[in-house]
């Protein structure tokens, strides 16, 4: 069966509507399912709550998108639980059941762990779901003249703008470029043009590294970079243009050279002696990131360490996010292994500290948390906002579009004997797997990073035509788009390390023209900043999806290579297409037809587009609204309505 085909569901406004006069903890979620499927004689929400499975009937409405010619089911629980599970039961008129939960539809009940989930947290502020963002590495984006001025440190091993990446040996981390946070003042006309409009700096206090993941303070910025008032300087030029600057905080580590560490290194009555993990009564031998002595583990049961790092306006978590800094959020480094040392899981603690710390000094300030696989545990929406992750988007892309003649070992981490090479399809599958069962808030915020300066560069396994297509699903599949400073120059390099090139600016940045075109194409459509991902076709070369809201939908396709396919205009759900006219396209150069009931795509080489399709929704459901009572649900699942009439359909 194909992907339109399928009955679908996520969290987005289309899908869980929060009405205007219903408690804010109610959920009403409806299920669309195509005639196509199977006709659907009834449907159960199964929610767990306290542990325990409840059944609640669903009724028939009226398609919240006119025109729309399939089922659509609504329902209505109690969201009793901080987090509360639930997935749908569809019973078939003609025998047969499906569960539908976020892997897709399946006879066979599936777990509990991978049931969508709805919470009672505060969502993320709203700005944050219309962002573009770009990263930067601060020491190879851009030098002032100021920095001419500057005195290497000893650590340094200094090198010219264009001298080639040290990548491996032990001067990689000490090779010194020199840029500094007025180079990136003065080049916001750059990111502007690209139509960035969040920044991604990562660490900016002094350490005894290039990266600053070292830190040796949390307490000023690295005199290299120009200090603290070049600090407020960037951010209020960024400010000026729109455009909103988080930074970059290890909570996992600090550097062996921190002060914290120096006063209890060797010390036991230190103030600081509980701040990490040791291993002797002395104080000399401790625990640390991945056995590096150079990056100490911090131990996140010590209260002081809470109070000084984490909790209330007096913290460094507070203090960089408050005048005169200013600065509109964080990332956080490490933070899957943040709190996590042996028998010790503290981190839920530091996430909730941290999100309380930001919410009560800085409301609607944003917090993106490193997790480099599964994250989908650690991101319900009561801490970290959303993740900067790799296995959900980045992975999968990389095994879709990237060259086949390359096959680097290792790749990301995993020792593949030979790097995989994946389908569209694949990339799909994998993209809702790895996203689909967080909070809806929380998916639709996530980082969708082609590459970071943790990864090679995507150019180094793809060509510009491929990087175009990476980019454009980046911008148009729910999440954030995220630019590494230097994509825009087609910039390679082979692993993370070498992906640190300096800027090459007075070179043509030959990719920005069509970086700023998605960015304006984000930054117009409500659908492509919150609208629902609704998958129509997947197949090796090419995919196609819908992203979908009241009153805003656009239409998605990719191709890796050559591609043909069709779709019939009953999978775009009402949304208006002239037989005799296709959709307006937005971007790209796919060629498409109208033809009777059908649409057809035909691609030649690598391509992107976006369509706009031009139905408003309906605001008209079933009249009869759900009640309260039936939300609540009894304790053996089945609710008062269950005897209820079906709600005339329009």
């Amino acid at each position: 069966m194909h992907w339109h085909d399928l009955p679908h569901h996520d969290g987005s406004e289309l899908y869980s509507p929060l009405p205007e006069d219903a408690p804010i903890d109610v959920r009403r979620p409806r299920v669309r399912v195509p005639r196509t499927f199977a006709t659907i004689s009834s449907a159960w929400l199964r929610v767990v709550i306290d542990g325990e499975p409840q059944f609640h009937p669903m009724r028939p409405i009226t398609a919240p998108v006119d025109g729309d010619d399939a089922q659509w089911w609504e329902g209505a629980f109690t969201v009793a639980n901080p987090v509360t599970s639930y997935r749908f039961l569809l019973n078939a008129a003609r025998g047969g059941a499906f569960w539908l939960n976020p892997e897709g539809v399946d006879e066979i009940e599936p777990l509990d762990a991978l049931d969508y989930r709805a919470t009672t947290f505060p969502p993320p502020p709203a700005w944050a779901s219309a962002q573009t963002m770009y990263q930067i590495f601060p020491d190879r984006f851009a030098r002032s003249a100021a920095a001419d001025a500057r005195t290497a440190p000893e650590w340094a091993v200094t090198a010219s703008w264009d001298d080639e990446v040290v990548h491996r040996g032990p001067d990689t981390s000490r090779q010194f470029f020199g840029g500094d946070l007025d180079g990136i003042a003065e080049r916001l006309d750059h990111l502007e043009a690209l139509g960035v409009t969040l920044v991604y700096l990562t660490p900016f206090f002094p350490a005894q590294s290039n990266h600053r993941y070292d830190a040796t303070t949390f307490d000023r910025v690295d005199p290299l970079l120009g200090g603290d008032e070049a600090l407020i300087r960037l951010v209020e030029a960024a400010h000026a243009r729109g455009i909103r600057v988080i930074g970059d905080l290890t909570t996992n580590h600090t550097g062996d050279a921190h002060e914290w560490f120096r006063r209890a290194y060797g010390d036991p009555s230190a103030d600081e002696s509980d701040f990490y993990y040791w291993t002797d009564q002395g104080h000399t031998d401790y625990l640390a990131w991945y056995g590096v002595p150079s990056l100490p583990k911090l131990n996140w049961n010590s209260v002081e360490l809470r109070r000084r790092f984490i909790e209330g306006p007096q913290s460094i978590v507070a203090k960089w996010l408050l005048p005169p800094y200013g600065l509109d959020g964080w990332r956080i480094d490490v933070a899957n292994m943040t709190g996590r040392q042996g028998s010790d899981d503290l981190n839920a603690l530091v996430q909730r500290t941290v999100r309380r710390t930001m919410d009560e000094v800085a409301p609607g300030s944003v917090l993106f948390a490193e997790s480099t696989n599964d994250s989908s545990r650690d991101f319900d929406g009561s801490g970290w906002h959303a993740p900067m992750s790799y296995s959900a988007f980045t992975r999968p892309l990389w095994h879709w579009l990237r060259r086949p003649e390359t096959a680097p070992r290792h790749h990301y981490g995993i020792p593949f004997d030979e790097t995989p090479t994946a389908t569209a399809e694949a990339f799909a599958r994998a993209f809702r797997r790895f996203s689909a069962p967080m909070p809806w808030a929380v998916r639709s915020l996530a980082m969708n990073a082609i590459d970071t300066h943790d990864t090679p560069r995507f150019a180094e396994r793809a060509d510009a035509a491929h990087q175009l297509v990476a980019a454009g699903l980046s911008f148009t599949l729910p999440g954030t788009p995220v630019l590494f400073a230097g994509d825009e120059f087609g910039l390679r390099g082979s692993d993370g390390e070498a992906s640190r090139t300096p800027l090459p600016w007075g070179s043509d940045a030959e990719l920005a023209p069509a970086y700023a075109r998605l960015s304006a194409l984000r930054a117009g459509s409500p659908a492509l900043q919150t609208g629902g991902v609704r998958w129509l076709h997947a197949d090796a070369d090419s995919l196609a999806f819908v992203r979908e809201r009241e009153g805003s939908a656009e239409l998605v396709v990719a191709c890796r290579s050559a591609a043909q396919f069709s779709l019939p205009t009953a999978s775009l759900a009402g949304r208006r297409v002239e037989t005799s006219e296709p959709p307006t396209l937005m971007f790209g150069e796919i060629a498409i037809d109208a033809s009777g009931d059908l649409l057809q795509w035909r691609a030649g080489e690598p391509s992107f587009g976006v369509w706009t399709l031009g139905a408003t929704a309906s605001q008209s459901v079933a009249a009869d609204a759900i009640t309260e009572a039936d939300a609540a649900g009894s304790r053996h699942g089945v609710s008062r309505s269950a005897t209820l009439e079906p709600a005339a359909r329009g």
